[in-house]
């Protein structure tokens, strides 16, 4: 049950009636994978905390760097240098320390990456790298977990669910195939603070949505966001039958 404290807490968000206190009760049963605690992690972490979801896992290796303070804004300046998962919770629990918080410090192997997607309910993928989200995608196939994937770089930003619930899901491999091996990354290509807010904050309502139960996910659809110009396009992603990953052959 929810506590008279979360009752209150969580107020506004009980009152929509597409939410209201079993869509709440969803939330704080549910657990979460965040892979990345950079541009878009930062806002997909403070807004799933702050929604109550219940049990928020932490994946990320890196240090905290002063030029991630420009987008990352779950992170400060006294927290350069430290591990980007420990600034992280810090923030957190400050935020709602109701919320469990499990950490991964360390670079996710197969074998561990395998563990963690298939202890939590739903995945974000908010990393900055190909091989990182298609091992994450290869997992949440593998498990059967929805995964909730987010891009941005330069001006321009990316977003899908992909659900393998779902026979009529893609997955990220049906849409991306191989990818690049000259793919940039904000390091080398830049981007703007506030567009992976965008997209990382549209990544938590995707998963809110997904865990508490209400809505229409962005299955089957990419949602194209072109910061320069503040346009907004939808494209329509059809399963690959023949996808090396969760094809019919490979189900």
């Amino acid at each position: 049950m929810l506590t008279d404290q979360e009752l209150l807490r969580y107020s506004r968000q009980i009152l929509l009636q597409h939410v209201d206190i079993d869509g709440q009760l969803r939330l704080k049963q549910s657990r979460a994978l965040i892979v990345g605690l950079g541009g878009l992690g930062a806002p997909v972490a403070l807004y799933l905390a702050a929604a109550g979801v219940g049990e928020l896992h932490l994946a990320d290796f890196d240090t905290v760097d002063l030029t991630n303070l420009q987008r990352q804004i779950i992170h400060d300046t006294d927290s350069v240098g430290q591990a980007k998962v420990d600034s992280a919770m810090g923030r957190l629990r400050a935020i709602n320390p109701e919320v469990t918080l499990v950490a991964h410090r360390a670079a996710l192997d197969a074998d561990s990456l395998a563990a963690a997607v298939n202890a939590v309910d739903l995945v974000l993928d908010c990393s900055d790298n190909f091989s990182t989200r298609e091992a994450v995608n290869a997992a949440c196939v593998a498990a059967g977990k929805p995964l909730v994937s987010g891009a941005a770089i330069r001006l321009e930003g990316q977003l899908s669910v992909f659900d393998p619930r779902r026979a009529d899901s893609p997955c990220y491999h049906c849409l991306y195939g191989h990818g690049s091996d000259t793919e940039l990354t904000c390091s080398e290509a830049g981007v703007v603070g506030p567009l992976v807010g965008v997209v990382g904050s549209l990544q938590a309502l995707e998963a809110l949505k997904l865990l508490a139960g209400f809505g229409e996910p962005l299955v089957g659809r990419l949602l194209l966001i072109d910061a320069l110009t503040t346009r907004f396009r939808e494209l329509r992603v059809k399963r690959d039958p023949g996808c090396s990953v969760c094809g019919t052959q490979h189900g």
